[in-house]
């Protein structure tokens, strides 16, 4: 980003939900060394005060997005130290995997709860504070799994899926409101989400540091969706426009029927799925 660009970010009031980890970390990183006045919020107590540490950052609290008083609470925390909310980043969001015959109904309700609530209570308590200002930006980080099909992710694609569609049509329902919406659809990013799972045969993973450039790039120059990669966006994007079969046996070719399921390496990503399955 330029100076000129980085003086568009310099001084906003930011809050990132699952800021303690992955994307949102990175996020922070990003906005602080922008000039942003940022605040995270995780549910892990112990990773948020060690990331506020990293980050240098005294705004930091905890945040469970399943809660909209929790919810309520951190952004009235947010404004009292930094000042009015410009920018929302609803980044919150878990990923287990597994066969859908085998999901805990506790689990697929906590995906529900984390990834698609978690959204839309930050978005109605961010917009009650924006709209009597005609300004404000609220960011979701959906992913490309919004656009597609992933077996071993049915749960997770729904939740992403929703997300999309609840930001596309918040952003119709306010585009004259002064309030911008923006949405983030990354595909498999280098972060604990994915671990233990091999990536699309031939595509590379993200970086969290790319998502983060995307994040600070629609806060300069609002717009409605950005896909990371550009490679991986295009892939999926363009199978909108296939026979289903086509797109099917493109999707095998990619490793899609298995990244998810038989190709799974259990023990590496056995301390992702405990955490998030219980915490």
């Amino acid at each position: 980003m330029s100076k000129s660009e980085a003086g568009t970010v310099r001084g906003k009031v930011i809050a990132i939900t699952g800021g303690a980890r992955g994307i949102g970390y990175a996020t922070a990183t990003r906005l602080i060394a922008d000039g942003a006045k940022v605040a995270i919020g995780d549910i892990d107590d112990v990773r948020l005060k060690e990331a506020a540490g990293e980050l240098g950052s005294t705004a930091y609290a905890r945040l469970d997005v399943t809660d909209p008083e929790s919810f309520e609470r951190f952004l009235d925390y947010v404004e009292d130290e930094l000042g009015p909310l410009d920018v929302l980043v609803n980044n919150a969001g878990i990923m287990p995997i597994g066969a859908l015959d085998a999901e805990e109904d506790r689990v697929s309700r906590r995906i529900i709860e984390i990834n698609v609530l978690g959204v839309i209570y930050g978005t109605k308590l961010a917009l009650q504070r924006m709209l009597p200002r005609r300004s404000g930006h609220i960011i979701n980080i959906a992913s490309l799994a919004a656009e597609s099909y992933v077996p071993g992710a049915a749960t997770y694609c729904a939740s992403k899926h929703a997300v999309k569609g609840f930001t596309e049509a918040a952003r119709r329902e306010y585009r004259d409101s002064g309030v911008q919406f923006s949405q983030v659809l990354p595909t498999f990013t280098n972060t604990e989400l994915v671990a233990g799972t091999p990536g699309a045969k031939g595509v590379r993973n993200a970086e969290p540091d790319e998502i983060a450039a995307a994040v600070a790039g629609l806060i300069v120059a609002p717009r409605p969706r950005v896909r990371i990669t550009k490679l991986a966006g295009a892939l999926v994007a363009s199978q909108a426009w296939m026979p289903q079969r086509v797109s099917e046996r493109i999707g095998r070719a990619f490793g899609a029927e298995d990244t998810f399921t038989t190709a799974v390496d259990g023990v590496a990503r056995k301390a992702y799925e405990e955490r998030v399955r219980t915490n």
